[in-house]
């Protein structure tokens, strides 16, 4: 008797909708509903059901043209869903398996956003925190892609934001090696601050940053006694940056390096 009213009550609770549901909600959809679902999802800001769905529907249906474009759409959806390693993984394999496709250059635009957008979360996160040992790389990677996009793509409408972007970047690298040439100057080594000093010069010849690295250079000859060169920098210094207030080595100690530009 007791077994009997168990069943029932299973079977009314069943009917209910009162037990969880053991099945896949997506087990009967089609390709089309699979990418319609994800794309809702993505728009309306679900982000992870979005990347279920996507990669649900490239498992499901894995050569289909839905499949390709989900390959893309993951990519944006991670970058969105503040994934950015995702992001990029998923923009590689895009690009891997599709460098012929007409939305490539999106892929190597998400791919800079996903790096540049792990490089500023970075910096939010040590706010004015010494940064002479921070990597580089989200930088370096980030503008890796942009200028692969910019030097193939240079008519896709991606390309200007790319540019803007790469500038920033460069700024920004020409910084790091600044603030790392200063770092080994202040603990008196300085050949080492002479060597990121020239290299932020010359690779990075139009960055703001190189007032400072000119100066750094200036003070690091002088220390180890190299007047000609000390001398050589001085005059490259006072001809470029004539008002310069780093000529006597008046390195601002109050702002972190990546805020020189506001001195």
């Amino acid at each position: 008797m007791k077994r009997s009213l168990l069943v029932l009550l299973v079977v009314l609770l069943s009917g209910c909708g009162m037990l969880p549901s053991s099945g896949d909600e997506t087990k009967d959809w089609s390709a089309q509903k699979l990418y319609s679902e994800a794309k809702d999802q993505l728009n309306s800001g679900g982000y992870e059901k979005a990347i279920k769905y996507f990669e649900t529907l490239e498992a499901r249906y894995p050569y289909g043209r839905y499949a390709q474009q989900a390959q893309l759409e993951v990519a944006y959806a991670y970058y969105k869903d503040n994934e950015p390693v995702s992001a990029i993984a998923a923009a590689d394999r895009f690009i891997k398996l599709h460098p012929n496709h007409p939305s490539v250059d999106y892929a190597y635009y998400l791919k800079g956003l996903a790096n540049f957008t792990e490089d500023q979360g970075l910096l939010a996160r040590l706010g004015d925190q010494d940064m002479s040992e921070r990597d580089p790389k989200a930088a370096t990677e980030s503008f890796d892609a942009f200028r692969e996009l910019t030097t193939r793509f240079p008519d896709s409408k991606y390309t200007p934001d790319a540019l803007a972007r790469m500038k920033y970047l460069v700024d920004a690298l020409a910084e790091h090696e600044v603030h790392v040439a200063r770092y080994y100057y202040k603990r008196g080594a300085y050949v080492a601050a002479a060597n990121r000093a020239q290299y932020a010069v010359t690779t990075y010849p139009n960055a703001p940053a190189v007032e400072q690295a000119l100066a750094v250079l200036v003070k690091s000859y002088d220390a180890m006694g190299i007047k000609d060169l000390r001398d050589d920098a001085l005059r490259v210094l006072q001809k470029n940056f004539p008002k310069s207030k780093y000529v006597d080595g008046n390195f601002d100690k109050s702002k972190p390096w990546w805020r020189f530009w506001q001195l």
